[in-house]
């Protein structure tokens, strides 16, 4: 940084009379010079370039505790940091707010605004937003990490109960933990399709058979596998639930719910089957069953388990609601609509097909989702040309929300695989501070960042690192080494 007074610029001491609002400082930041004048830096005076207008009184030392470097022979002030961000930060003092620009990690941003000393509340809210994203990101891979490095870490202090219980939630929760697990994997998901397979098999009438009251059921052989897949399933649930280190959010969970919904049938069947009889009558106990079995369809929403493609279309779609409610809002009124006038168009024609409005909405339904069973149609001049314009609208009112909802598939989808590489780095990272005897602040620094993303600040008020560093500060002070967790992603 270089300060000019309006003839010469006094070494380190300056004259104390003349007035701060008056000094003019030309900043050297990364290369680029910027001009400014102290009214204006003293709008707001807790800001590191306010700071520079009253630093050259202090001499030496209260320079340097603002700036990288100093040259008495150029009169320049130097500060090693992103110019880029630095034009953003700078409009705080003409704009009263500060946009980010495109292309700026918003991580490194926050840093320099923390290096500039300028308030995050200047940071306009559409800017925030990424700043969240962000944080939210790198709090996630610390999550995963930190969820790898305590399967691998084995407490010494456990009973060989919860030691025990570990391996079992491993063994058939994590398929990537070990080759056996993966092997469970898909043994699981086969017992998932063969189920699925015997269950549309078991409904062909050329393979079941005639029981001694002349009643169609399954094959007996088709019954049997459905059996061991039943018996499987139960196994599988039961070890998972037994071996969960949180019991009640495992029962609530979306899916674990699902896997009950696919075994309870089984079990709800044979009962009313062998006991049903005495308390009602026979029929009832059939049509009860065969309700019952239809409810094995549940179980192929299992496949979701084993499949990150499903699990993710199911939050795309969950972050769609907004879109897809458009889509259903459309439909609808386009439904009202025009049922309503093929209704009133049609009734001069004797032969009419839409007998009331609401036998027209069937109609409305697929004409404008362009399916046409042919079971009604219209007959009259008008009515042909509002079935046109119906599934016109149609096609339009479908095709509108679809490239939101695609997008908020693709983006979910790398954003998962951002992080699972992101989270692979930081333990081979891990792994070669470990060989150099710094595992152990490495675990400490991720516990850290799990930590403050709960309970406080992003950042730690212990951290003390250099004013040329731009990554995320969360090494204590007795941790100098950094970890691609710390670097821009």
């Amino acid at each position: 940084i270089k300060m000019a007074g309006d003839s010469r610029f006094p070494d380190v001491d300056t004259d104390e009379s003349e007035k701060s609002e008056e000094m003019e400082i030309v900043v050297n930041v990364g290369g680029v010079r910027q001009v400014f004048y102290g009214d204006n830096l003293n709008q707001y005076p807790e800001t590191r370039l306010a700071e520079l207008v009253n630093c050259l009184s202090g001499g030496y030392d209260s320079i340097f505790s603002l700036c990288d470097d100093y040259d008495p022979g150029k009169r320049e002030f130097y500060f090693d940091r992103d110019p880029d961000a630095f034009k953003c930060i700078i409009d705080v003092y003409y704009f009263g707010e500060i946009h980010m620009k495109k292309g700026i990690c918003p991580i490194c941003f926050k840093n320099e605004m923390e290096f500039w000393k300028v308030d995050l509340k200047f940071l306009d809210d559409c800017c925030k937003a990424h700043l969240s994203e962000k944080k939210e990101e790198l709090e996630e891979i610390a999550r995963r990490v930190q969820l790898i490095l305590d399967d691998l870490g084995v407490d010494a202090s456990e009973s060989r109960w919860k030691r025990c219980q570990k391996c079992i939630w491993k063994f058939l929760e994590k398929p990537e933990s070990s080759y056996p697990a993966r092997v469970i994997a898909v043994l699981s998901f086969l017992f998932i399709l063969i189920s699925s397979v015997v269950m549309c098999v078991g409904t062909i009438p050329d393979l079941q058979v005639v029981d001694a009251e002349g009643n169609r059921m399954e094959h007996p052989t088709l019954d049997s596998i459905e059996t061991a897949c039943i018996g499987w399933f139960t196994m599988e649930y039961v070890l998972r639930l037994i071996s969960s280190p949180n019991k009640l959010h495992f029962a609530l969970s979306f899916m674990n719910i699902v896997d009950v919904l696919a075994i309870l049938p089984f079990y709800v069947s044979l009962t009313l089957t062998h006991l049903g009889a005495k308390l009602m009558e026979l029929s009832n106990v059939q049509q009860a069953v065969q309700a019952l079995r239809i409810m094995r369809i549940a179980r192929i929403f299992k496949l979701a388990r084993h499949s990150s493609g499903l699990q993710t279309l199911t939050y795309a779609l969950k972050r769609s609601f907004k879109e897809l409610g458009l889509l259903l809002m459309y439909l609808a009124v386009g439904i009202f609509v025009f049922s309503a006038l093929g209704y009133t168009m049609e009734q001069s024609h004797p032969e009419t097909l839409f007998k009331s409005i609401p036998q027209s909405f069937w109609w409305a339904i697929i004409t404008m989702t362009t399916v046409g069973y042919g079971d009604i149609y219209p007959k009259t001049t008008l009515g042909k040309l509002n079935a046109a314009i119906s599934f016109l609208c149609g096609v339009i009112a479908i095709a509108l929300p679809i490239h939101p909802i695609i997008n908020n598939f693709v983006r979910y989808y790398n954003k998962q695989r951002v992080l699972e590489t992101a989270a692979k780095h930081e333990l081979e990272l891990m792994e070669l501070n470990s060989a150099e005897g710094k595992a152990t602040g490495s675990r400490s620094e991720l516990e850290d960042l799990s930590r403050e993303g709960k309970e406080g600040p992003f950042y730690s008020s212990r951290i003390k690192v250099s004013h040329s560093d731009t990554f995320i500060h969360l090494l204590s002070e007795e941790k100098h080494y950094r970890t691609r967790l710390q670097s821009c992603k």
